[in-house]
């Protein structure tokens, strides 16, 4: 008798537990169908062939030092070699992961890989500090697996990231020039 007077008192009260408890399940069982399909997502997202591609790109062409190898072919060749590998993770990052400023975020670097490695003779030695594939692989990385810190860092960069894209490519096109004025008086 007295659990029902309880139970009356906690319903005038507006307190009724049951239903809180169900809502709460309810509310619980959501966010689980919602974290598990997350992770279906990410292991999607990285079992796609774009991805292993992306992987050993940044392999090879950072940790085994190939990128600075390519940049010694002559007359641009290597840089613009080395620029076109850097495409799938602008794909990636725009049309897979879906993220503008990640995707401005693997523009910048791969343009500062790019003007790094256009300056005449020691463009080839920044380019084996200058590590952009593996940056670019770790930025994408941490969007897929929901990295706060990473997402938060390229969010609040973006505008500015933007902005140093539009710096760098008129920086390469005088570092282009220079290299091209360079060449004309050794030959």
């Amino acid at each position: 008798m007295e659990s029902s007077r309880r139970q009356q008192a906690q319903s005038d009260l507006g307190m009724n537990f049951e239903r809180e408890d169900l809502k709460r399940n309810a509310a619980l069982a959501k966010e689980q169908e919602r974290v598990e399909k997350k992770q279906a997502k990410r292991e999607q997202m990285m079992n796609r062939s774009s991805y292993r591609m992306m992987v050993k790109t940044a392999k090879y062409m950072d940790k085994y030092y190939l990128d600075p190898l390519i940049g010694l072919i002559p007359g641009g060749v290597g840089d613009t070699i080395s620029s076109l590998l850097a495409f799938p993770f602008i794909y990636y990052s725009l049309c897979v992961v879906k993220s503008i400023p990640l995707t401005l975020a693997v523009i910048y670097n791969i343009l500062i890989d790019v003007m790094l490695g256009a300056i005449p003779v020691i463009g080839n030695v920044f380019d084996i500090f200058k590590r952009s594939y593996v940056e670019n692989l770790k930025l994408i990385t941490g969007y897929i697996e929901d990295d706060k810190e990473i997402i938060s860092k390229v969010r609040k960069k973006a505008f500015a990231t933007a902005v140093l894209i539009a710096i760098v490519c008129f920086l390469i096109y005088w570092v282009v020039r220079a290299a091209i004025a360079f060449f004309h008086l050794l030959f």
